[in-house]
């Protein structure tokens, strides 16, 4: 540890490396609600959370694990199809209670554009959510409807069967065969879209 006296130590939170200090008080002097996003190598959490003197309030939030129980997702849920869907129901969630911007927290996560986060950001968007975003950072449409993964299990089934059963177990499983992945996404997003009264 350093022994200049002017040294400070960092609080328990920036030495654990939770929170950037200085990026969340740019944000809550927005004073505009914020889509927290967070993420585990096997779910997503979006939250919209409104700061207030007293603490943070959560307004709305979404989970993979309500694809699962509530629309009948049957796939990964920490993949990047999951990611949006994730997103595109905070966002549903966010009309119904007459949400209608936010500012984008990702905390201390590395910002990559394409990965599983921005998955959630344009779920969140095409849910009608404002939120201040560039236009180059989005997973193709492709990668959000799962067809890399879907064309990866054809390949693999046609090169390599037993690998196939192995890494598609959970799906295969659940009776979805993961090359109809993309059209596993397009029901659950359209359970989703139906739910809250929107067009599929």
């Amino acid at each position: 540890m350093p022994k200049n006296p002017r040294y400070r130590v960092p609080v328990r939170r920036r030495r654990e490396q939770k929170t950037d200090y200085y990026l969340r008080r740019n944000l809550l002097v927005s004073r505009i609600p914020r889509l927290v996003v967070r993420r585990s190598i096997n779910n997503i959490s979006a939250q919209i959370i409104e700061s207030l003197p007293e603490g943070d309030k959560v307004l709305v939030t979404a989970h993979t694990h309500e694809l699962k129980k509530n629309y009948g997702w049957k796939g990964h849920c920490g993949n990047i199809p999951a990611a949006y869907l994730t997103g595109l129901l905070i966002g549903m969630k966010a009309k119904k209670k007459k949400i209608k911007k936010t500012i984008f927290d990702i905390g201390l996560q590395a910002s990559i554009k394409n990965n599983s986060l921005f998955a959630v950001l344009k779920g969140a968007l095409d849910g009608e959510l404002e939120i201040s975003h560039g236009e180059d950072i989005f997973p193709t449409d492709s990668r959000i409807r799962g067809e890399h993964i879907a064309e990866y299990a054809k390949k693999l089934q046609s090169e390599n069967s037993e690998l196939y059963k192995k890494q598609f177990s959970k799906l295969l499983k659940n009776k979805v065969k993961p090359e109809n992945l993309p059209t596993h996404f397009d029901t659950v997003k359209n359970a989703i879209l139906e739910s809250f009264g929107g067009k599929k």
